[in-house]
């Protein structure tokens, strides 16, 4: 097919992508991690930040080909597949391979569909490799997961299954923290320079990655204040202590304390989509909540189709709530239980705070009436329909 090495043709293959309208997006992104050639990997892999290609694979596909090949591992670390749906993984490896593919081959496709400058890679019978199935259009990896789960069950076939190429899912998990933290700056800074790039070039930019690069909210911020705006806690002044600004100034002015607030509720997601990292998240963010908004009751509901528990914390116990509590349910998802628990316990908190990952269905059909201001806080999913919900909206990293 050419003269020239593998490693000369993926180069190669990197500066004509640049210097497409639209795959110039992604053109940081090939800088980002290592890049390399073995005679070991089948096709090829990513540990979401570097990329290994299989030198007979590539040798076995035309230039068109080999761009979709790189420009799908690209997708990967962009979407940092390898990391956000971890849980996926450790639940079938397979399936989260496959559900990650699904989403990645439907969106290069879009990009260029009549295959001007790239196509699907094919076997030397010119059956295509890899997966692709419109009915996964419009779907994130996670949505594409549950489908596969409920269509093939926890299958676990050899070799990654029919997909285009391989995930490193260990040497991802291996990654520490503070290299995640690093990976993921370091990539969006590579998606808004390509970004740019696409601006000027008069390229296209799909609604996906527009999301990606949407600003987002510090969620735990949003949350404090969302909490701090809606209790009833005041600024009381006292003279027995008087303020410290104003004495240097020879005025004597009374200091301000706040009052406890009153009860609050927290509905935790405990649905089968929820794993431990996020309820881990969610009780240490309300833990700190709690300590700086000071509420005189805590409720914590775990619900799935139905309120599966009911714990209450007063304020000398909130400092214990991670190591305490225990998270009930795992069944399917229909918030509306919450309210309708509420209304049947003549729950009325200063707030309710929902913690879940969105995938919830319409909620603008069931009654949401409770005399309680509500917050719903959206992990890993973008696509969530902020008008499907009653009260305010943050998506939680």
């Amino acid at each position: 097919m050419s003269n020239l090495t593998a490693e000369q043709r993926i180069e190669r293959c990197h500066v004509q992508l640049m210097k497409h309208p639209s795959f110039c997006l992604f053109s940081g992104l090939f800088m980002v991690g290592k890049v390399s050639v073995d005679d070991k990997t089948p096709t090829a892999k990513t540990n979401g930040l570097d990329v290994t290609y299989g030198r007979d694979f590539v040798g076995s596909l035309n230039d068109k080909q080999l761009g979709f090949l790189i420009l799908h591992e690209n997708m990967h670390k962009a979407y940092r597949h390898l990391v956000v749906w971890k849980t996926l993984y450790k639940r079938n490896r397979w399936l989260a391979n496959a559900a990650c593919d699904y989403v990645i081959n439907l969106q290069l496709m879009d990009y260029d569909p009549h295959g001007q400058d790239i196509e699907f890679p094919t076997d030397k019978d010119g059956n295509q490799i890899g997966l692709v199935d419109e009915k996964y259009r419009g779907m994130d990896a996670h949505q594409v997961f549950l489908k596969l789960l409920e269509e093939h069950g926890d299958v676990q076939p050899p070799d990654g299954g029919e997909g285009l190429d391989d995930h490193d899912w260990e040497s991802a998990e291996e990654m520490t923290d503070n290299e995640k933290e690093e990976a993921a700056k370091e990539i969006e800074d590579a998606l808004r320079q390509g970004q740019i790039l696409v601006g000027k070039m008069k390229g296209n930019v799909s609604r996906e990655v527009q999301d990606l690069l949407t600003p987002k909210v510090d969620w735990k911020e949003a949350l404090r204040d969302f909490i701090k705006s809606t209790t009833a806690g005041k600024d009381q002044t006292t003279w027995r202590r008087l303020h410290k600004r104003y004495i240097g100034m020879d005025i004597v002015m009374p200091s301000t304390f706040d009052e406890k607030v009153g009860p609050i509720t927290v509905a935790i997601d405990t649905s089968g989509s929820i794993g431990h990292e996020e309820l881990a998240q969610f009780l240490s963010e309300v833990k700190l909540i709690c300590e700086e908004v000071r509420p005189e009751k805590l409720d914590i509901l775990y619900w799935d189709t139905r309120v599966a528990g009911h714990e209450v914390y007063s304020d000398a116990e909130l400092a214990n709530v991670v190591d305490v509590t225990e998270a009930k349910g795992g069944g399917g998802t229909e918030p509306s239980c919450v309210p309708k628990y509420m209304r049947k316990h003549n729950m009325t908190p200063e707030c309710l705070i929902m913690l879940t990952d969105g995938y919830i269905g319409d909620q603008t059909r069931n009654d949401w009436s409770i005399n309680s201001p509500i917050m719903w806080c959206i992990k890993g999913n973008n696509h969530f329909d902020n008008a499907s919900v009653t009260g305010k909206v943050v998506h939680v990293e």
